[in-house]
């Protein structure tokens, strides 16, 4: 007994201990890291308190953003203002560090509060979307579990940041047969792309399965109309019988991106008429499918409204299909004249 304590003395002495102020060195350096973190002025700092005014957040709202910065791996403090991508990633990795069950619940509203005032969940079709978070109460869902069941179009009932639950209709052996399974979850965001997630289900009721959060989302883009950027005039007449004069962005072959004054809301509908080069006034009905708000500098007046062509307009897809085809041979023919040029 007494040699092996001796070798192990030994041993200690002759590999531990020579490393231990080398460790105490790196665990100081690692302290003092995050010490100043913690407490000295960040890169960005002016520019993070010169943005923050316009969302009018409170002073708790504030406190908890800067806890997500710094506890984030950011070198500019404003980087969680510019992209709902980063902010995400900060708030998984403060709840990865602090445990989200274990975060008191004013911290887990703020945090939610932050995502909305900043307009970073999915509704908001300028936002990426990387985690379940950004979902919100009313989306719908598709559901394959592992036992074959699948829920086509389930609405989402209930999101926090701790859990989201969506409706299911089943019965008590339904909810124990699927509880602590996986199921593979899709979330289509409209004009983007097909958002999925293999889950295990937290919890499972007759009428409910409840999910955790997750941040690996894979996503899987819609087909899209191929869009032609433009500066056309354009006239939309509501049915009310006003009519508004404004600009129209880009177009595709199945809807709009234009600028209004006027304050429309989703599935709104009017008519709009412009002048399509070589093929002459074009008039058709649409509907809206957001209203992006102020977003064009050039046209700080007007709020940018995406819509969808509706009613009799194959006429109109048809032509702009044709204008579409013949810009994009345009431009592509001077791209190659000017590479032959350089040449």
């Amino acid at each position: 007994m007494a040699s092996v304590l001796q070798e192990a003395w030994a041993i200690f002495q002759s590999y531990i201990l020579p490393a231990l102020p080398f460790v105490a060195l790196v665990l100081i350096e690692i302290h003092l890291m995050y010490n100043r973190r913690e407490n000295e002025v960040m890169f960005g700092t002016d520019s993070f308190n010169e943005k923050i005014k316009a969302f009018e957040f409170t002073p708790k709202e504030v406190r908890t953003l800067e806890k997500l910065v710094r506890s984030s791996k950011f070198e500019n403090k404003d980087a969680v203002l510019n992209s709902s991508g980063l902010f995400e990633t900060a708030v998984s990795e403060f709840y990865r560090i602090r445990n989200v069950f274990s975060v008191r619940d004013e911290t887990l509203d703020a945090i939610s509060c932050l995502r909305r005032k900043m307009d970073f969940t999915g509704a908001n079709p300028l936002s990426i979307v990387c985690s379940s978070r950004q979902f919100n109460v009313g989306d719908r869902v598709d559901l394959e579990f592992e036992n074959g069941l699948l829920v086509k179009r389930s609405q989402i009932l209930e999101r926090s940041e701790k859990t989201w639950s969506v409706s299911i209709e089943g019965s008590v052996s339904l909810a124990k047969s699927i509880s602590g399974s996986r199921a593979l979850v899709r979330w289509t965001r409209m004009n983007d792309a097909v958002y999925s997630v293999r889950l295990s289900v937290f919890s499972a009721s007759p009428n409910k399965v409840v999910f955790l959060h997750s941040d690996k989302l894979e996503k899987e883009q819609l087909r899209k109309w191929v869009r032609q950027v433009v500066d056309f005039p354009v006239t939309a007449t509501f049915p009310n019988g006003e009519v508004h004069s404004g600009v129209l962005y880009d177009l595709s072959a199945g809807g709009i991106l234009l600028g209004l004054t006027e304050d429309c809301k989703p599935d709104q509908q009017f008519s709009i008429s412009f002048e399509l080069p070589t093929f002459g006034v074009q008039n058709v009905d649409v509907k809206v499918l957001n209203n992006l708000g102020h977003r064009n500098p050039d046209f700080p007046l007007y709020n940018s409204i995406s819509a969808v062509f509706t009613g009799s307009y194959a006429w109109t897809q048809e032509h702009v299909l044709q204008y579409i085809f013949e810009a994009t041979r345009k431009s592509k023919a001077k791209k190659m004249g000017q590479n032959d040029v350089l040449t």
